[in-house]
């Protein structure tokens, strides 16, 4: 095979480069490869199915699903810090942001009922960066804030659960 390209070579013939690949159907169009993959699921062509790429996409569904709840916890218990913090200052639009987001959270945990146990932990882990937009949007000091969530799970999801002053 080296002696022929290198006869091609000396003749003048250039070899030529491979065409550049086109790129997949996944990369090119990702809603006309869902309604694709979608048909080829539901006609039980598996044989024809982009695995990779659909388990890839599986279990994105589910880390937006974690994102989500952990977004909404931190908006709750932000809006519990300012009504708890800056009494004054209280709304109806921020009791109405509590009650929003505790429907959400309540849809995601009737969707996904398994990240019901990440509830606590999240909480957790998401009070300091609740905390910090808390000290800027009320204009206090961080140390205002306690250290650690005042809230447990429960209240923090709680219908009716509004911090006294």
């Amino acid at each position: 095979m080296a002696k022929s390209v290198a006869r091609e070579r000396r003749m003048g013939f250039r070899a030529q480069a491979p065409a550049p690949a086109r790129p997949k159907l996944y990369e090119r169009d990702m809603y006309r490869w869902t309604r694709q993959q979608a048909r080829l699921l539901r006609a039980g062509r598996m044989s024809e199915l982009d695995l990779e790429n659909l388990a890839a996409e599986i279990e994105s569904l589910g880390n937006r699903d974690y994102r989500e709840l952990r977004s909404r916890l931190e908006l709750i218990l932000l809006h519990l810090l300012k009504w708890q913090f800056q009494p004054e200052k209280r709304s109806g639009s921020w009791r109405s942001t509590i009650r929003i987001q505790h429907g959400e959270v309540d849809t995601l945990l009737k969707q996904s009922p398994s990240l019901r146990r990440r509830v606590a932990p999240f909480v957790a882990e998401v009070y300091p960066a609740a905390a910090a937009s808390a000290a800027d949007e009320t204009g206090l000091d961080e140390s205002t804030f306690p250290r650690a969530c005042p809230y447990t799970p429960e209240q923090a999801l709680g219908p009716d659960f509004m911090p006294k002053d």
